[in-house]
C-alpha cells in the first residue's frame, strides 16, 4: 500500500470536505459525517485524517478570520486539491469495477 492510498475513513473525510466546500472545518466535517452516515467520529481520528490527507497533498488548508464566539481563535478551513479529486475518482472507479464484476447469482438469495 503506497503512501498515497486512501483508507476508508480518509475517503469519507475527503468526500465530506468536498460536500461542505467553503464551510469545511473540523467541527463541521465531524458533524456532517455523524449526521449523514450515522457514525460517531472522535476528534482525534478527525485530526489525524485531516493531517494525513494534507500531507498526501489531497487537502489544503487556510485559517479564517478571528471570531468572538471562538474566543479569538480562527477556524482552519480545508479544500480538496486536484490530486485529492483524482484519488477519489480512482477509488470510485476501482469500486465500480469490483461491483460490475460481481455475477448476478452472487446475490441470488
Amino acid at each position: 500500500m503506497s503512501n498515497k492510498s486512501l483508507g476508508e475513513f480518509e475517503e469519507i473525510v475527503l468526500l465530506t470536505v468536498a460536500i461542505l466546500y467553503e464551510d469545511a472545518y473540523g467541527v463541521s466535517i465531524k458533524k456532517d459525517i455523524e449526521t449523514r452516515l450515522n457514525r460517531n467520529v472522535s476528534v482525534g481520528a478527525m485530526r489525524t485524517a485531516l493531517s494525513r490527507l494534507e500531507k498526501k497533498g489531497y487537502l489544503k488548508s487556510h485559517f479564517g478570520e478571528v471570531t468572538k464566539e471562538r474566543g479569538g481563535k480562527r477556524k482552519r478551513y480545508f479544500r480538496v486539491t486536484q490530486p485529492g479529486k483524482t484519488a477519489l475518482e480512482e477509488v470510485m472507479e476501482s469500486r465500480k469495477k469490483l461491483w460490475d464484476a460481481i455475477p448476478a447469482m452472487s446475490f441470488d438469495f
